[in-house]
């Protein structure tokens, strides 16, 4: 299992800022995360990335813009949307990254079926531009309302309606599972939503995880992430970690650190440290 870190610094620092902190993996934005603007990147930045990436032998995964609904009703915020994600899947493949993570977005009260039709589109041409290295995750969601993704049956909904593609795959967030009423703190239950993505989706489809503990209870609807062993699941995110079917991916941690500045070296060892009490 590798074990690494949503690091800032963009394409300039995270991937130091990620080795600095001995981290296995790395997680980052490719633009500011506040503003829909996409910055025209240094063709040299680039490179330098995807050479300083391949000496080092960690994986990279960008997450794309918070601020993107592929389901929006309102044609403005799906444009801006769906051309925010097209140039974060090509910075994606410019610097060799294994895959683009994201959110689908909420359907905001049109319902579910209408939200599905703006998302398929949409999806199939960002998909085009995803290369055999580069692949596009879609994350499973947490809050309440018209959110797209809050359960397995509807990622493999959305899977399905783009015909299985090839480079499509998905990421499986603790945090989001717990608030959103699956207990993956328990055994038994992690199993069978491991059971139903391999039934649905297929387990091989599953590339990335994100470990993060959370500060609101079980099926709270509430997306809060907290540090390793601070929140509510405690010693029993350990489960999320150890089981034998998911020993080969990458774990990302998106938790907001000690002091309010993300994931360091010391939250990247308690993890290593909880996975390692977990499979003992």
């Amino acid at each position: 299992m590798l074990f690494g870190a949503h690091c800032s610094g963009g394409i300039k620092k995270a991937l130091d800022n990620a080795i600095g902190m001995n981290a296995d993996a790395v997680q980052l934005f490719v633009q500011s995360p506040r503003t829909w603007r996409f910055p025209d990147h240094d063709p040299q930045e680039l490179e330098r990335f995807r050479t300083r990436r391949e000496e080092a032998g960690i994986p990279a995964l960008v997450h794309s813009l918070y601020l993107v609904n592929l389901a929006a009703p309102n044609d403005e915020i799906y444009r801006k949307s769906v051309d925010t994600m097209r140039s974060t899947v090509d910075a994606a493949c410019a610097i060799g990254a294994d895959a683009v993570v994201f959110h689908v977005g909420s359907h905001l009260g049109a319902g579910f079926e209408a939200g599905v039709e703006r998302v398929i589109p949409a999806l199939q041409q960002v998909l085009d531009r995803c290369n055999d290295r580069t692949w596009l995750l879609m994350e499973n969601s947490a809050g309440a309302g018209g959110t797209i993704g809050r359960s397995i049956d509807e990622l493999a909904t959305l899977f399905d309606a783009l015909g299985r593609h090839e480079r499509l795959g998905i990421c499986l967030d603790s945090c989001h599972l717990f608030v959103s009423g699956v207990d993956v703190t328990n055994e038994t239950a992690y199993a069978a939503l491991l059971q139903e993505v391999d039934e649905r989706i297929g387990l091989e489809r599953l590339r990335v995880l994100h470990a993060n503990d959370a500060k609101a209870p079980l099926g709270s609807n509430r997306d809060r992430h907290d540090n390793i062993g601070d929140g509510v699941m405690a010693e029993g995110l350990g489960v999320f970690l150890a089981h034998p079917k998911v020993q080969h991916l990458p774990v990302v941690l998106e938790v907001p650190g000690a002091d309010g500045h993300g994931p360091n070296a010391e939250e990247i060892e308690k993890l290593r440290e909880l996975h390692a009490r977990a499979t003992a």
